[in-house]
C-alpha cells in the first residue's frame, strides 16, 4: 500500500502511443473486429501483406480474443460508450473513472504526498483500462476481483513540491498469475506470495464504484 512520507523511484510511467481517437459506436458497429476477418481488417487501413500494421493489429486482436484469467472479465473497446458500458455492467451505475495526472516523476526518485484510500481503503474491485496499439483508439479493459486503489499526490522529494497526482492499484490475489509476470521477476517471489502495486500510466484508466 501507499504510505506519506515513502521516497521510492517511478517506472517510466509515459504514453508511449501514437495519438488517435476513438471512433463513434455507429462507425465503429461497421468495422470487424476479428483476426478471423483480417483481411477485410486490411482493406480497410490499407494494411499491406506482412505488413509492420498487419503486425500491430494481429497482436492486438488476438490479446483481445484471450480467454480471460481466472476472475477476470475483459473487453476490448474502441468508443467512449462501449467503455462505460463495460465498466458499469462490472460495477453498477454510481462509477469513477480515475487517471495519473501526467507523467511527472516518471523515472525519477519520487516521495509519496497525500494518500487518499479509495473506497475508504476496502477490498473491492475495478476496472483497469490500458491503451492497446491499433489504428484508432483501443483500450483493453478489464476487471480482477480483490484489489484496493489509491491517489496520492507525488513530490519532488528535495523540494517537497507537488509535481503529480497518482492512481495506484494493488492487486491482493495474485495466485493466478504467470510465475514469468515481470512483478514476480523484478521482486523475486512467485504467485499467491505477494500483493503487487501499481501506477496507472499516463492516459490509462481505472474505473471504481464511486464514493458516497
Amino acid at each position: 500500500m501507499l504510505k506519506q512520507g515513502t521516497v521510492m523511484p517511478m517506472p517510466d510511467i509515459r504514453d508511449k502511443m501514437p495519438a488517435r481517437s476513438f471512433l463513434p459506436r455507429t462507425i465503429l458497429s461497421k468495422i470487424p473486429f476479428s483476426s478471423s476477418k483480417i483481411s477485410e481488417v486490411k482493406r480497410i487501413f490499407h494494411a499491406g501483406d506482412n505488413s509492420s500494421l498487419e503486425t500491430i493489429m494481429l497482436d492486438a486482436l488476438k490479446e483481445c480474443e484471450r480467454a480471460p484469467s481466472p476472475g477476470e472479465t475483459k473487453l476490448c473497446v474502441g468508443s467512449a460508450e462501449d467503455m462505460l458500458d463495460f465498466a458499469t455492467s462490472v460495477l453498477g451505475r454510481n462509477v469513477d473513472a480515475r487517471t495519473t495526472e501526467n507523467f511527472n516523476g516518471s523515472k525519477n526518485i519520487i516521495k509519496i504526498g497525500t494518500v487518499r484510500k479509495i473506497n475508504g481503503g476496502k477490498v473491492t474491485k475495478s476496472v483497469s483500462c490500458h491503451q492497446s496499439l491499433y489504428p484508432y483508439l483501443l483500450y483493453y479493459c478489464h476487471s480482477v476481483p480483490k484489489v484496493r486503489v489509491y491517489e496520492s499526490d507525488i513530490l519532488d522529494p528535495k523540494s517537497g513540491k507537488k509535481i503529480n497526482h497518482g492512481v495506484a492499484i494493488c492487486h491482493l490475489d495474485t495466485s493466478s498469475w504467470s510465475s514469468g509476470h515481470g512483478a514476480f521477476l523484478a521482486l523475486g517471489s512467485g504467485p499467491g506470495q505477494i500483493e503487487v502495486c501499481h501506477w496507472i500510466f499516463e492516459n490509462d484508466l481505472t474505473w471504481t464504484i464511486a464514493d458516497s
